[in-house]
Protein backbone atom coordinates (compact mmCIF):
# COMPACT_ATOMS: atom_id res chain seq x y z
CA UNK A 1 0.00 0.00 0.00
CA UNK A 2 1.50 3.39 -0.94
CA UNK A 3 2.58 5.69 1.87
CA UNK A 4 0.19 8.42 0.68
CA UNK A 5 -2.74 6.24 1.68
CA UNK A 6 -1.58 6.18 5.30
CA UNK A 7 -3.07 9.59 6.08
CA UNK A 8 -6.35 8.67 4.42
CA UNK A 9 -6.46 5.40 6.38
CA UNK A 10 -5.92 7.24 9.66
CA UNK A 11 -8.62 9.80 8.86
CA UNK A 12 -11.16 7.12 7.97
CA UNK A 13 -10.38 4.47 10.62
CA UNK A 14 -9.16 6.50 13.61
CA UNK A 15 -12.52 6.28 15.40
CA UNK A 16 -12.71 2.50 14.97
CA UNK A 17 -9.15 2.09 16.20
CA UNK A 18 -9.79 4.36 19.17
CA UNK A 19 -12.89 2.37 20.17
CA UNK A 20 -10.93 -0.89 20.09
CA UNK A 21 -8.06 0.68 22.03
CA UNK A 22 -10.49 2.01 24.65
CA UNK A 23 -11.92 -1.44 25.16
CA UNK A 24 -8.43 -2.88 25.48
CA UNK A 25 -7.20 -0.22 27.92
CA UNK A 26 -10.29 1.03 29.77
CA UNK A 27 -9.09 4.63 29.60
CA UNK A 28 -9.59 7.32 26.98
CA UNK A 29 -6.09 8.71 27.46
CA UNK A 30 -4.41 5.31 27.38
CA UNK A 31 -6.46 4.43 24.29
CA UNK A 32 -5.30 7.55 22.45
CA UNK A 33 -1.70 6.79 23.39
CA UNK A 34 -2.07 3.17 22.25
CA UNK A 35 -3.51 4.16 18.87
CA UNK A 36 -0.87 6.83 18.28
CA UNK A 37 2.07 4.63 19.22
CA UNK A 38 0.69 1.72 17.18
CA UNK A 39 0.21 3.94 14.15
CA UNK A 40 3.78 5.20 14.52
CA UNK A 41 5.11 1.65 14.56
CA UNK A 42 2.97 0.59 11.61
CA UNK A 43 3.84 3.69 9.57
CA UNK A 44 7.41 2.43 9.13
CA UNK A 45 6.18 -0.70 7.35
CA UNK A 46 3.18 0.81 5.60
CA UNK A 47 4.35 -0.02 2.08
CA UNK A 48 4.32 -3.75 2.95
CA UNK A 49 0.90 -3.86 4.65
CA UNK A 50 -1.85 -5.72 2.78
CA UNK A 51 -4.69 -5.50 5.32
CA UNK A 52 -4.11 -2.20 7.15
CA UNK A 53 -6.99 -2.31 9.66
CA UNK A 54 -6.19 -5.85 10.78
CA UNK A 55 -2.47 -5.05 10.88
CA UNK A 56 -2.92 -1.95 13.07
CA UNK A 57 -5.40 -3.74 15.31
CA UNK A 58 -2.93 -6.59 15.80
CA UNK A 59 -0.18 -4.05 16.57
CA UNK A 60 -2.43 -2.51 19.24
CA UNK A 61 -3.16 -5.89 20.83
CA UNK A 62 0.55 -6.77 20.83
CA UNK A 63 1.55 -3.45 22.30
CA UNK A 64 -1.16 -3.59 24.98
CA UNK A 65 -0.10 -7.12 25.87
CA UNK A 66 3.47 -5.88 26.35
CA UNK A 67 2.22 -3.11 28.61
CA UNK A 68 0.13 -5.56 30.66
CA UNK A 69 3.16 -7.77 31.14
CA UNK A 70 5.28 -4.85 32.30
CA UNK A 71 2.62 -3.58 34.69
CA UNK A 72 1.58 -6.96 36.02
CA UNK A 73 3.19 -6.36 39.40
CA UNK A 74 3.17 -2.58 39.36
CA UNK A 75 0.84 -0.35 41.31
CA UNK A 76 -2.10 0.71 39.15
CA UNK A 77 -3.63 4.16 39.52
CA UNK A 78 -7.36 4.55 39.01
CA UNK A 79 -9.65 7.38 37.99
CA UNK A 80 -11.58 7.09 41.24
CA UNK A 81 -9.89 8.50 44.34
CA UNK A 82 -10.66 6.55 47.52
CA UNK A 83 -12.46 9.48 49.16
CA UNK A 84 -15.04 9.92 46.38
CA UNK A 85 -18.49 10.63 47.84
CA UNK A 86 -20.39 7.88 46.02
CA UNK A 87 -21.15 6.17 42.75
CA UNK A 88 -22.45 8.06 39.77
CA UNK A 89 -26.27 7.99 39.81
CA UNK A 90 -26.88 6.92 36.22
CA UNK A 91 -27.16 3.22 35.47
CA UNK A 92 -25.36 3.47 32.15
CA UNK A 93 -22.23 4.95 33.70
CA UNK A 94 -22.28 2.38 36.47
CA UNK A 95 -22.67 -0.43 33.98
CA UNK A 96 -19.78 0.83 31.89
CA UNK A 97 -17.53 1.19 34.91
CA UNK A 98 -18.37 -2.24 36.24
CA UNK A 99 -17.92 -3.82 32.82
CA UNK A 100 -14.53 -2.16 32.32
CA UNK A 101 -13.47 -3.17 35.82
CA UNK A 102 -14.57 -6.74 35.13
CA UNK A 103 -12.70 -6.74 31.80
CA UNK A 104 -9.64 -5.35 33.57
CA UNK A 105 -9.71 -8.31 35.95
CA UNK A 106 -9.46 -10.85 33.13
CA UNK A 107 -6.18 -12.33 31.89
CA UNK A 108 -4.63 -10.60 28.88
CA UNK A 109 -5.51 -13.17 26.23
CA UNK A 110 -9.05 -13.68 27.53
CA UNK A 111 -9.71 -9.94 27.47
CA UNK A 112 -8.29 -9.62 23.96
CA UNK A 113 -10.47 -12.52 22.76
CA UNK A 114 -13.63 -10.97 24.24
CA UNK A 115 -12.89 -7.51 22.84
CA UNK A 116 -12.07 -8.78 19.35
CA UNK A 117 -14.81 -11.40 19.26
CA UNK A 118 -17.74 -9.45 20.69
CA UNK A 119 -16.97 -5.73 20.41
CA UNK A 120 -15.15 -5.92 17.12
CA UNK A 121 -17.55 -8.64 15.95
CA UNK A 122 -14.80 -10.77 14.44
CA UNK A 123 -15.42 -14.43 13.74
CA UNK A 124 -13.68 -17.10 15.78
CA UNK A 125 -11.37 -17.77 12.83
CA UNK A 126 -10.48 -14.10 12.40
CA UNK A 127 -9.88 -13.69 16.13
CA UNK A 128 -7.68 -16.78 16.21
CA UNK A 129 -5.65 -15.57 13.23
CA UNK A 130 -5.24 -12.09 14.70
CA UNK A 131 -4.05 -13.41 18.05
CA UNK A 132 -2.03 -16.30 16.64
CA UNK A 133 -3.92 -18.96 18.57
CA UNK A 134 -6.19 -21.85 17.58
CA UNK A 135 -9.93 -21.52 17.01
CA UNK A 136 -10.45 -23.90 19.93
CA UNK A 137 -8.50 -21.54 22.19
CA UNK A 138 -10.68 -18.65 21.06
CA UNK A 139 -13.81 -20.67 21.88
CA UNK A 140 -12.58 -21.74 25.31
CA UNK A 141 -11.22 -18.28 26.21
CA UNK A 142 -14.49 -16.65 25.12
CA UNK A 143 -16.58 -19.16 27.05
CA UNK A 144 -14.53 -18.81 30.22
CA UNK A 145 -14.36 -15.03 29.87
CA UNK A 146 -18.11 -14.67 29.46
CA UNK A 147 -18.68 -16.95 32.45
CA UNK A 148 -16.36 -14.80 34.56
CA UNK A 149 -18.08 -11.61 33.42
CA UNK A 150 -21.50 -13.10 34.23
CA UNK A 151 -20.24 -14.00 37.69
CA UNK A 152 -18.93 -10.53 38.35
CA UNK A 153 -21.72 -8.54 36.72
CA UNK A 154 -24.65 -9.73 38.82
CA UNK A 155 -25.24 -6.47 40.72
CA UNK A 156 -28.48 -4.47 40.83
CA UNK A 157 -27.25 -2.22 38.04
CA UNK A 158 -27.30 -5.13 35.58
CA UNK A 159 -30.50 -6.79 36.77
CA UNK A 160 -32.65 -3.71 37.40
CA UNK A 161 -34.92 -2.50 34.60
CA UNK A 162 -34.79 1.18 33.76
CA UNK A 163 -38.28 2.75 33.97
Amino acid sequence: MPAGEFQEFVEVRYGDLLRTAYLLTGSQHAAEDLVQSSLLRVMRHWDRVDEPFAYVRRAMVNQRTSIWRRLRNAEVLTDDPPDRPGPDPTDQILQRRSLLAALDGLPVRMRAVLVLRYWEDLSETETAALLGISVGSVKSQASRGLARLRGVLTSDVWTRRVS
